[in-house]
């Protein structure tokens, strides 16, 4: 069993103001934990993590993956070649990526967190080049005002306000996703039944040729929690 990273060095005065990890967390790394050994055969040169948040889940994947996982491929992130995993997190709130960057610190994991919306500014040099993207997205369902402004505002609301349906930011994402994954890529998604789980899975194979299996689900209180994964279709269009 891979250890949960150690969040000792972040107080209650932090989780005032970064999502405190939880049952959806735990799901993801117990469904990064389930694939570890074809996570560690796929060799990532770059992991992506949006919405880092206290940087629990991207240093649990560097325990995974380690500091010297080798690759002899070139991309525009990085022309030359590199002989570790890259691990960038994003986040809108500044305080999470303090946090992430604290975390990473105390796990011995190179996180590099950006302080930015989804994948920002990076997405044009991430093109077709992340072996890896996690995203616990706000999802829960809210009016859409309470997530625009939760949005604007950079804070924690930002981490659960999801706007009609839980989607509003999800859906964001989801249109640009298969932009950055690698042609091996991998992206794992955090969901729940309002987000309308088929229909993502339906809409991502038909629009972006990205095929899906749900890794895990579980209940947690009154949330049932879903792990999917998202992988590049055979035969799917390489022009993306």
């Amino acid at each position: 069993m891979i250890p949960t990273p150690d969040l000792r060095h972040l107080t209650a005065q932090d989780y005032d103001r970064v999502y405190e990890p939880a049952e959806d967390t735990f799901l993801l790394l117990d469904a990064l934990e389930a694939d570890q050994h074809d996570l560690k055969r796929l060799r990532p040169l770059i992991s992506l993590e949006i919405g880092s948040g206290s940087g629990c889940v991207s240093a649990f994947i560097a325990k995974i993956l380690g500091p010297s996982v080798r690759t002899s491929r070139p991309t525009h992130f990085s022309p030359s070649l590199t002989s570790s995993t890259v691990y960038l997190c994003t986040d809108i709130n500044p305080h999470a990526c303090r946090c992430t960057h604290s975390t990473g610190h105390h796990n011995a994991a190179p996180l590099d967190p950006i302080n930015t919306s989804l994948a920002g500014p990076l997405a044009r040099r991430l093109h077709r080049a992340v072996d890896v993207v996690l995203f616990n997205p706000p999802y829960v369902p809210t009016v859409p005002d309470e997530a625009d402004d939760a949005q604007q505002a950079r804070g924690i609301a930002g981490a659960w306000a999801g706007g009609v349906d839980g989607m509003g930011v999800t859906d964001q994402f989801l249109e640009r996703v298969g932009e950055l994954m690698s042609d091996r890529g991998r992206f794992y998604l955090v969901a729940v039944p309002e987000n309308d789980v088929p229909g993502i899975r339906e809409r991502m194979l038909r629009v972006h040729g990205l095929q899906s299996e749900i890794v895990l689900s579980r209940r947690a209180g009154r949330e049932h929690l879903f792990v999917l994964r998202f992988v590049r279709a055979q035969g799917a269009s390489q022009t993306n």
